[in-house]
């Protein structure tokens, strides 16, 4: 049964800055890949972090909007991490 979700991706652009659509657009495909169907993309932008996690003290925030089984949320986690572009990831379940 497909559920939604919404996931939080931090990206690290240190030096990639004017490719931010291409990253975004490249995550979006990932997780259609899995299986998922993207619903809704909203880029927040760039934001500096509490304190210099990892030796990175900004990154670019996006959320998405998209519907899946929930099997592939832990596949599309583990796809991420071999990303080096993706920092953090988040994923909650809405509804």
């Amino acid at each position: 049964m497909k559920r939604k979700y919404e996931g939080v991706i931090v990206l690290n652009t240190q030096g990639a800055e004017e490719k931010v659509d291409e990253l975004v657009s490249g995550i979006g495909k990932e997780i259609e890949e899995e299986g998922g169907k993207l619903e809704q993309i909203d880029k927040l932008g760039r934001k500096e972090f509490a304190y210099n996690a990892r030796h990175l003290a900004h990154g670019y925030y996006v959320n998405y909007h998209f519907e899946a089984e929930p099997e592939i949320i832990e596949k599309l986690r583990g796809r991420l991490q071999m990303n080096g572009t993706v920092h953090l990831q988040y994923y909650q379940r809405k509804n």
